[in-house]
């Protein structure tokens, strides 16, 4: 089997708001996946897609005065930057995501040409359209426009999370914001469709489902690969 030669790669996307458990889940499905004698490539959006990282320093650390580095439930911090609201936000976010989703394609053809079998995304595209406004009509139609542009993942991922217990675990930001946060990433999984919603149950469970899911939708794909083909069911 030769993604990206003589078969496309496969593309798995994991989302969620910070905190719900996704480079765990990742690693655990990864390392099922090589086991498997797949070659697996894991990109991070934040390090390896997102571009214009120092408007975004700007306006985070800068402007709003916000912490930088990782929360911890040792060493909570106060991140100033996506749960920011504002007009003059919304147009910085609508320029800087159509830059990312650029970056996104050149991305995944480069290391869909690198010949990996199935390349993991930890967090992608839904990640950013999640903090816009999704009930304003331009919004809904920019979010649609953004979505041409990207690769449509063969799994996307939406692990889902309890708010509390989320910032237990990564203490960024405000509670009132993953609430908002975690309802907009259920309603951009409605509107773009395609997505697998993980509810938030203990960390076996979830590995155990992310794992039989991918098996499921993967399984048959990857044996057509073998014979030269890719079919890919779409939830």
């Amino acid at each position: 089997m030769h993604g990206g030669k003589g078969g496309r790669t496969i593309l798995v996307s994991f989302s969620g708001i910070d905190g719900a458990g996704k480079s765990t889940q990742i690693e655990n499905l990864a390392a099922h996946l090589k086991r498997d004698g797949l070659r697996v490539h894991y990109v991070r959006f934040w390090d390896d897609v997102a571009r214009l990282k120092g408007i975004r320093e700007t306006s985070g650390h800068k402007l709003f005065k916000g912490d930088k580095g990782v929360g911890s439930p040792d060493a909570p911090i106060n991140r100033r930057d996506k749960n920011v609201q504002s007009g003059w936000m919304t147009c910085v976010r609508l320029f800087l995501y159509l830059v990312d989703a650029v970056s996104l394609r050149l991305v995944f053809s480069r290391v869909a040409r690198a010949g990996y079998d199935l390349v993991i995304f930890d967090r992608y595209t839904y990640d950013e359209l999640a903090n816009l406004n999704l009930q304003n009509g331009f919004i809904q139609a920019y979010v649609r426009m953004i979505m041409k542009l990207v690769p449509k993942p063969h799994v996307s991922y939406l692990l889902d999370a309890d708010p509390v217990q989320a910032r237990a675990r990564k203490p960024e930001y405000p509670l009132d914001f993953l609430h908002t946060n975690r309802n907009a990433y259920l309603r951009l999984a409605q509107m773009i469709g395609g997505v697998t919603v993980i509810s938030p149950n203990p960390i076996a469970e979830v590995e155990a489902e992310v794992v039989s899911h991918a098996v499921r939708k993967l399984s048959f794909s990857i044996a057509d690969q073998v014979h030269g083909g890719l079919t890919v069911e779409r939830s």
